[in-house]
């Protein structure tokens, strides 16, 4: 699947990191004596998950593309044109199948994988039930490690491979707000002291910014985290629920029920209470105090135990520590 053209940016494609990746593919499967295939989902990541993107970054939100997937939409529409009938992915995740008030037939859970550090559950949980059914994660019962051994075992290409860490679009050898400059046009302001209420800079825009990332100002010591970036909770918007018929009921009793919730990949999620304020807008209120919460990333909920997920929502706002 190749997501991104980079003859937008350059007007080459020699040397991007999608062509290494099909490289590595063609050389894989050919070991393997498989055939293969790619499918150019450019344009549908360009206008689904890029565009959308730079209006949040734009507005100083900060967005989680990754979490967009063009998978399990477009690509697996794909693949159900041709008659194929379940699409294996290489995430970290897994799928169980259990019964549900609101059907006859067994439905399918997205829940997090064996390997608790690698595990990719928070990145599909905005996956659509009906995605979820045709998808099959033959990752899910293994580790990290025994993915390579594996992958010695057989011989393949690619089993010494460094692990690829970069945004699909950016990479990972650039940095990411001179990416960024390329599509949006510089909106300066100015940089506050939240203490003296002085001013002490000029930015260039906020998303060259995100909350809690200890930017460094010219002239100005560092100082410790301040109170504001601490939050009781946040408000998600346009949450969407794996189970769009079969929410948990408590969510629109007046305590709400018990959670856990993860707001940013590779963090630990943390317990808290989730209640719905509209049809649109789910309220969660965490247990202990947060730092450093940042409109447009994605809240994933999952049930009390952790395990598995139930949906997520876009963060619009944080509710400050009184």
């Amino acid at each position: 699947m190749h997501n991104w053209d980079t003859r937008d940016e350059s007007g080459s494609d020699t040397g991007c990191e999608w062509e290494k990746d099909w490289e590595d593919v063609q050389r894989v499967c050919h070991q393997l004596g498989l055939p293969c295939e790619k499918i150019d989902l450019s344009r549908e990541y360009w206008n689904n998950v890029f565009e959308p993107s730079l209006r949040l970054w734009e507005s100083g939100e900060t967005p989680n593309p990754d979490v967009w997937e063009v998978k399990f939409g477009v690509l697996l529409n794909k693949m159900v044109a041709r008659d194929a009938r379940w699409l294996a992915m290489g995430h970290y995740a897994g799928i169980e199948w259990a019964q549900s008030t609101k059907s006859s037939r067994p439905r399918p859970r997205l829940v997090r994988a064996l390997d608790k550090k690698k595990d990719q559950s928070y990145y599909l949980s905005g996956i659509l039930e009906s995605s979820l059914g045709k998808a099959l994660f033959p990752l899910q019962h293994l580790q990290k490690a025994q993915v390579r051994e594996l992958a010695m075992k057989y011989g393949l290409h690619t089993a010494q491979r460094s692990e690829s860490m970069g945004i699909c679009f950016v990479g990972e050898k650039r940095r990411f707000t001179k990416f960024l400059a390329q599509y949006i046009s510089p909106k300066p302001g100015p940089i506050i002291d939240m203490v003296t209420k002085m001013q002490v800079g000029t930015h260039q825009g906020l998303w060259h910014f995100t909350i809690g990332q200890a930017a460094k100002v010219s002239g100005q010591r560092e100082r410790p985290k301040h109170s504001a970036m601490l939050s009781s909770g946040i408000i998600t918007r346009n949450f969407r629920w794996i189970w769009d018929d079969d929410a948990p009921i408590a969510v629109d009793s007046r305590d709400g029920f018990r959670a856990r919730v993860q707001y940013r990949h590779a963090e630990a999620d943390t317990s808290c209470v989730v209640w719905r304020r509209s049809e649109t807008d789910i309220c969660i209120d965490f247990d202990e105090p947060q730092l450093a919460i940042s409109p447009g990333q994605i809240a994933a909920v999952y049930d009390e135990a952790g395990r598995w997920c139930l949906g997520n929502g876009e963060i619009s706002e944080s509710i400050p520590v009184q």
